[in-house]
């Protein structure tokens, strides 16, 4: 195991375009951290210069105490599980496991060794004579990382590992990866653009945009504290609803319109303001408890099971603003609703910049 740390890291492509915009983070030894972003944010190419896959323009990137930016990727004491499994479709489960291994010379009952504790530890055990076209998905990428544990690295390197499976298969095996990195303990870095994944897996989320680093923490943080509106709607499913809002003489008020009440202006005139979904209640009057208020009308009821979303708009146009409720909750198009959010659920942004104001 080791620990990794990324300093002023650049990657610029033909001269002019900077895909990685200066990058610092400290990865401890035996963390999971996650890069999470849109698509273009630079969190690939930061995973491919770890591994050495991509040249580092300017920065210095540490695996345990050695910079390696000018270290071969097989010497480094990576391994990195990739998107599309990248088997040898005509070996066995066991050769693809091991061969590695005899490329580097060892010994052949250490191999055998190696394999059979990666096969046990992924319970693919029984599956070692077969090849990979008689295997799952699932079982591929479980192939697929054995055949890292078989290194066992000082670090794990995951470029999006589950993004070709179906939507109950990668539930499982965002489990199995969790469960697998908490008994070897080695550090590991994944890249996904799925925030949901993001969220389960990581001990702490870097947050990347355009090249750079929104936020870095441990996710409920990251939930509960977004530090910019980009954070705040990309982080969450549903994300957050964002209301632009302007200081009038009461205090604070929609910049498309009225029908927001109890928010306080804190010096400044205009403010992006941030409510989660399941922090908005449904009351039955206006101006009902302690908080923030607002009225809009219901544009469409949509049930997902255990919860329900209303979608609804503003009398005077502009924003809309999403709702979570219970399943069990009946909602007509264009009826009223009245809702309040409680102060400490209020988040405030600013308007120009999108930085959290505190």
């Amino acid at each position: 195991m080791a620990t990794i740390t990324l300093d002023k890291v650049r990657k610029v492509y033909g001269g002019s375009v900077e895909a990685v915009k200066g990058v610092s983070i400290d990865i401890a030894d035996g963390e999971f951290i996650v890069l999470v972003g849109p698509s273009g944010c630079g969190k690939s190419t930061l995973l491919r210069m770890m591994a050495g896959l991509e040249e580092i323009t300017t920065g210095d990137i540490k695996i345990g105490d050695r910079v390696v930016n000018n270290v071969d990727p097989a010497d480094r004491d990576i391994a990195m599980v990739f998107q599309n499994y990248a088997l040898y479709p005509h070996m066995s489960v066991y050769n693809n496991l091991a061969y590695g291994l005899k490329n580097r010379g060892m010994a052949k009952d250490e191999i055998d060794r190696r394999v059979k504790e990666a096969a046990r530890i992924l319970e693919i055990g029984d599956y070692l004579e077969r090849k990979p076209r008689a295997l799952s998905g699932g079982q591929r990428q479980r192939v697929a990382m054995g055949r890292a544990i078989v290194r066992e690295p000082a670090a794990f390197l995951f470029d999006e590992p589950l993004s070709n499976l179906d939507a109950k298969l990668r539930v499982q095996m965002r489990v199995e990866i969790k469960r697998l990195q908490r008994s070897l303990g080695t550090t590991s870095v994944y890249v996904t653009h799925d925030q949901l994944e993001a969220m389960t897996l990581a001990d702490r989320l870097v947050v990347l945009n355009g090249g750079n680093i929104e936020q870095i923490g441990a996710p409920i943080d990251v939930y509960d504290k977004p530090a910019s509106t980009f954070v705040a709607s990309f982080i969450g499913s549903p994300a957050m609803n964002l209301l632009k809002v302007k200081a009038d003489g009461n205090g604070l008020a929609l910049a498309t319109g009225t029908g927001l009440k109890g928010a306080n202006a804190k010096g400044r005139d205009a403010y992006t303001i941030g409510i989660r979904p399941e922090h908005l209640e449904v009351v039955t009057a206006p101006g009902e408890g302690e908080g923030l208020h607002l009225e809009a009308s219901v544009n469409v009821l949509e049930p997902v099971g255990a919860e329900s979303y209303l979608y609804s708009s503003f009398a005077d146009g502009g924003d809309e603003i999403l709702v979570r409720v219970s399943s069990h909750a009946r909602h007509e198009p264009g009826e009223k609703l009245y809702l309040r959010a409680a102060p400490e659920n209020v988040h405030y942004f600013d308007a120009e910049t999108g930085r959290r104001i505190d």
